[in-house]
């Protein structure tokens, strides 16, 4: 099946420039764009797309005024109703999203922030990252956040007693996929994401050694 991916922005000139970057990236994919957040609500029910791309200051309808208050309110809708869609947020107020660190750390999907004044090809990778089901949070918001139990006893498996993700799946009786989700949360914690000719589980092992995680 054809990707299908959803923009969310009321600013014409980003809207136009990011559609024509994703339909460089993905040409085979179905793209639809909405400019407030009823309209793109309501294509989320209709169409569950692979990834939504979401501003933060948007109106709620059409001939409302944009406000961030408006994106934060959508986002946590998609992300409590849709625990599992893919998003990125592409905003200029992206340091207000600390308000909903406790709803994006338990979001299962994936998960990029990125901010408008980055070029393009940072943009295209945070979302292709997304796509990929991985996690990637400004450094001040992964300050304070707790590594979770489950999160320790995955890395604890992996790294002490040398378990896959299949077994570690079994050993603590969830999901694999639940497993992979627990991956993405510890490595955006503890700062580790896709490199060139690098590991991440490597990278994901020294930083948790180096933290004392593990022994």
């Amino acid at each position: 099946m054809p990707l299908r991916l959803l923009v969310i922005d009321d600013h014409d000139m980003t809207l136009r420039g990011t559609q024509s970057a994703l339909e460089q990236q993905y040409p085979d994919a179905e793209i639809l764009v909405f400019k407030n957040a009823e309209q793109a609500y309501g294509a989320v029910q209709q169409h569950l797309p692979d990834l939504v791309v979401l501003d933060l200051s948007i109106p709620q309808k059409l001939g409302d005024p944009s406000r961030s208050d408006t994106g934060l309110q959508l986002l946590r809708t998609l992300m409590e109703e849709y625990p599992t869609l893919n998003i990125v947020v592409l905003s200029s107020f992206t340091e207000k999203l600390v308000r909903l660190k406790p709803t994006i750390v338990a979001h299962e999907g994936g998960f990029t922030i990125v901010d408008k004044s980055v070029p393009m090809a940072q943009l295209l990778l945070k979302m292709d990252w997304a796509l990929q089901g991985l996690m990637c949070t400004p450094k001040e918001m992964r300050a304070g956040i707790e590594i979770k139990p489950e999160w320790l006893a995955v890395l604890q498996l992996a790294f002490q007693e040398g378990l896959q993700d299949q077994a570690i799946a079994q050993r603590l009786n969830i999901s694999l996929r639940t497993v992979r989700n627990y991956w993405t949360k510890v490595q955006d914690a503890l700062g580790v994401y896709p490199e060139a000719d690098k590991s991440m589980r490597i990278q994901t092992e020294i930083q948790a050694r180096s933290m004392g995680l593990i022994d």
